[in-house]
């Protein structure tokens, strides 16, 4: 009996037995996860024969001497769900709803809609490094790009809420009505085609501010024309919404867009209000001395400053920005620039040796980028969220994340709704 091998969920993680799964055509790394983490529903059939056919693949590679059948390999499968491993943020016991988790980040909408007792049974995203932090706080690996269609045909029936923070894409709109078919070659196009062929009652999709005005309106035009002409969908205008206004100093607008299946009768939907909660910076920052290596060099804080002078001199307002211990910061971006407009005194430090290679010393003033857990809480992000990834990854990460709060302020209104209908 395969059971008898001392089979385990740390038998899957030797990397070359990965590299091996990177050469496959099936994501069955993916499809185990969700297996494991949805047994107890009717979902977890979406995800069996290769499930089976990872085990097996497993066990191929450990015992190369051994026939494995699919039978085997079955009951190995069946032992390893009552083995799953410690994880920090778990499907609650007995879920209300079912959602699904597209383009999925390091899980901020799986958060928000977690903590609303939603189960959350297919999740995609291309990132390998956040899939990694993906995998380390929920258990799943994410399936890869949503664009193929092998991806598409593991996405499972009958969920009720499709969550979405897809990338911004200009539409050709020219001569057209602007609908379903101007949106092929973008990756709306494929959150569309999903909610084509799946009808979940609801759906809820971010993207950043700027898609209001993206080629002077015709992008969001071309989106709304298909959620509603062509999809059939009750869509109320979208929102901008501050992540500010829900509990966290972050200054991070985003537009959010909102659908109900028209059968379901819902006809009107209003967006949250905001908490009114007053925050700082000051309430997010470490209290404790942190690593000597968030604190600029002279050479870099003498850089900055003249790149600022040189752009004031022109009338521009760009350069680096400190943040003030009771204001609010910038909204945390990709880039070197995410970090440089979200700087921070810091007076605690006692060790000023390097230990990175810097130009120049240590600035002596206290000016500091903020720490990725920093940036976690500006997201609102709990303090338990693991982070598992380097730190350029990680500053990656929370920037393309979502505003957990606001995302879930949004979902609950979406849940109210779909429990009076």
């Amino acid at each position: 009996m395969l059971v008898k091998e001392k089979i385990s969920i740390e038998n899957f993680e030797d990397k070359k037995f990965k590299i091996r799964l990177i050469e496959s055509n099936k994501d069955t790394e993916a499809a185990f996860t969700h297996y494991l983490h949805n047994s107890r529903n009717g979902v977890s059939q979406f995800y069996k024969p290769d499930a089976i056919q990872h085990v097996k693949n497993l066990f191929e590679y450990k015992f190369p001497e051994k026939e494995i059948t699919n039978s085997a390999a079955e009951e190995a499968l069946q032992y390893l769900i009552f083995q799953q491993e410690n994880i920090p943020f778990t499907a609650p016991q007995n879920p209300e709803f079912k959602f699904i988790d597209l383009f999925a980040g390091i899980g901020g909408f799986r958060l928000a809609f977690q903590n609303l007792k939603g189960k959350c049974v297919f999740t995609s995203e291309w990132d390998k490094y956040s899939k990694q932090t993906y995998r380390a706080n929920f258990g799943e690996v994410p399936f890869g790009d949503i664009t193929k269609k092998a991806t598409k045909d593991y996405i499972p029936d009958d969920f009720d809420v499709l969550c979405a923070g897809f990338p911004c894409q200009s539409f050709s709109i020219a001569g057209k009505r602007g609908g379903f078919e101007d949106t092929r070659g973008t990756l709306f196009f494929d959150v569309a085609e999903i909610i084509k062929n799946k009808q979940p009652k609801a759906f809820f999709l971010e993207n950043v501010k700027g898609l209001r005005n993206h080629d002077k309106g015709k992008t969001l035009k071309t989106i709304l024309n298909t959620l509603r002409e062509d999809l059939g969908y009750f869509v109320p205008e979208p929102q901008i919404i501050n992540a500010k206004e829900y509990g966290v100093p972050q200054n991070r607008e985003r537009i959010f867009i909102v659908g109900f299946r028209k059968d379901l009768g819902i006809d009107n939907f209003e967006y949250p209000i905001g908490t009114n909660k007053n925050v700082a910076i000051e309430d997010i920052l470490e209290k404790k001395e942190v690593s000597v290596k968030y604190y600029l060099s002279t050479t870099y804080v003498d850089t900055l400053r003249k790149h600022k002078a040189r752009h004031a001199s022109k009338g521009n307002g760009f350069g680096y920005e400190i943040i003030p211990n009771d204001g609010t910061a910038n909204a945390v971006v990709c880039g070197g620039m995410g970090r440089e407009r979200n700087l921070v005194l810091d007076d605690k430090l006692t060790n000023f040796v390097p230990v990175t290679h810097i130009s120049g010393e240590v600035n002596r003033e206290g000016i500091r980028k903020m720490t990725p857990r920093e940036w976690a809480r500006l997201q609102g992000f709990p303090e338990d969220f693991k982070i598992v990834v380097s730190d350029a990854q990680a500053y990656k990460q929370f920037g393309n994340s979502v505003a957990v709060p606001a995302i879930q302020a949004t979902a609950k209104k979406i849940i109210e709704n779909l429990k009076n209908a």
